[in-house]
């Protein structure tokens, strides 16, 4: 089917107004769920996971599997979609890739194995650790990759025998509630459900009594707000909240060579990742070097509408954001930061386009380096000591991802180890698998996804213990 069938699935008369931010033109209507929708949503999940679990891991795996290729049938059709709500050209790392994404996380949430474990076999006792379906767990997702994201969620959650209720981001439901519904062509009724509603039904979500596990992708300020509305039901929580992640270049780079890596760890979506690379430390000696090379592969790229084929970079998805990355690169030029690229709306192009802004002549403390940008613009910053670089990129409360960037493995190994990040890179920034634990530390959240950890994550833990006579 087209996007537009798709979109008439889920668009309501009367609902929500989303507009296609590359464009401005109206998209459709998404439903304002309530309260009341939400009551029915958890009661209808509750209902449908005993059935669910019980059909254990096997078949819970064959229905992701097919979930998959579901997917992968209207995959053109949800990449356009995608690509006109959220404003990622199709081509690129962007709107095909993640929808591709989507398909591949599921098959390999399926084909993961997560074994029982002998813990203890002395002679006098077993003891057995297996992990249990925990019951109904919440998804919020982000509006910046809305249906992969979505699957990180959803794919282990379903796995392991829960139900979910999912709560899209307000900028980008439609192409969720599309999702959603290819997903349930293959599910029983009650197993995931979608409500699409503004803040106040997202936080009733999170308080409920009734939902056992919580997963929420955003800002560190909200998830803080998880934390408090979660607290009373103790319900368990994965949290991967801001970034503003580090990378350090030794002097033993070769600009040349790593400069369309570098940019794409930061300008992936546009800038709008939670683990793209924030602020850029590049050792004196070739600090010169690594910006022209930056600023060439930047000079390559095509900025335009989210629909032509010839685009690899899109708008900024919203007008809030918008403004946050303007206001950051004002501060920045008044500070005395040098735009050696962008540095002002591409205005031609539309309202919400802004070109890839690199920045020089920045320090510690200044905003740009120390507040999340989430958008096209990056700071690099020059040192002359590393233990200054390794310093400045864990000053910050955050630790997301970080990268080092050098031709030395052991010295590389060196410097990652002593970064505070969840996720550390060499020659490479932001590349996830679905096979490797992922998750933050300090205000970036907690809690792992993907793997054979993800699917502990969403499970609870169960030791069975029997005497040996």
């Amino acid at each position: 089917m087209s996007e537009n069938d798709l979109l008439a699935r889920v668009s309501v008369p009367g609902g929500r107004e989303i507009f296609e931010p590359a464009t401005g033109d109206l998209l459709g209507h998404a439903p304002q769920d309530t309260k009341e929708d939400l009551e029915r949503a958890v009661a209808a999940a509750r209902a449908a996971q005993p059935a669910w679990a019980a059909l254990g891991h096997e078949e819970r795996s064959a229905r992701l599997v097919r979930m998959a290729d579901r997917i992968d049938a209207e995959a053109e059709s949800l990449a356009r979609l995608l690509a006109r709500e959220q404003g990622k050209p199709l081509n690129g790392p962007n709107a095909r890739f993640e929808v591709g994404a989507c398909s591949a996380w599921l098959r390999a949430t399926a084909a993961t194995v997560l074994e029982d474990q002998v813990v203890v076999d002395d002679g006098k006792q077993v003891s057995t650790l297996t992990y249990r379906p925990i019951g109904l767990v919440a998804a919020i997702g982000p509006w910046n990759w809305p249906l992969m994201i979505g699957i990180w969620q959803i794919a282990p959650s379903l796995r392991m025998g829960n139900t979910v209720v999912v709560k899209p981001s307000e900028y980008t439901p439609l192409s969720v509630l599309a999702l959603i519904s290819i997903l349930n062509e293959e599910l029983p009724e009650g197993v995931l459900t979608a409500l699409s509603g503004d803040r106040e039904v997202g936080a009733a979500l999170v308080a409920h009594p009734d939902v056992r596990k919580i997963m929420f992708t955003g800002s560190t300020a909200t998830g803080r707000k998880v934390v408090e509305a979660s607290g009373a039901n103790l319900a368990r929580l994965t949290l991967e909240l801001g970034g503003n992640d580090a990378g350090i270049v030794l002097p033993d780079a070769d600009p040349e060579a790593i400069a369309q890596d570098l940019f794409w760890g930061a300008f992936i979506n546009t800038g709008q990742t939670c683990a793209a690379l924030k602020r850029l430390y590049v050792h004196e000696s070739i600090h010169d070097r690594v910006v022209e090379a930056l600023a060439g592969v930047a000079a390559k790229m095509p900025l335009g509408p989210s629909l032509s084929e010839e685009s690899v970079l899109g708008p900024v998805q919203n007008a809030m954001q918008f403004k946050i990355v303007s206001d950051l690169i004002e501060d920045a030029r008044a500070r005395g930061g040098t735009m050696v690229t962008g540095g002002a709306p591409a205005t031609e192009l539309g309202p919400l386009f802004y070109p890839i802004t690199l920045v020089t002549g920045l320090h510690d403390g200044d905003r740009l380096v120390d507040e999340e940008q989430f958008g096209p613009a990056l700071p690099i910053i020059s040192y002359a000591d590393v233990e200054d670089a390794i310093a400045s990129a864990n000053r910050l409360d955050v630790g997301l991802g970080a990268s080092v960037w050098s031709s030395d493995p052991d010295q590389a190994q060196a410097v990652a180890n002593r970064l505070e990040a969840g996720s550390v890179w060499i020659n490479g920034h932001g590349g996830v698998h679905p096979m490797v634990p992922f998750g933050g530390v300090k205000a970036s959240g907690y809690g792992l996804e993907f793997g054979v950890e993800g699917l502990k994550a969403v499970a609870v833990p169960k030791v069975v213990t029997r005497k040996v006579n």
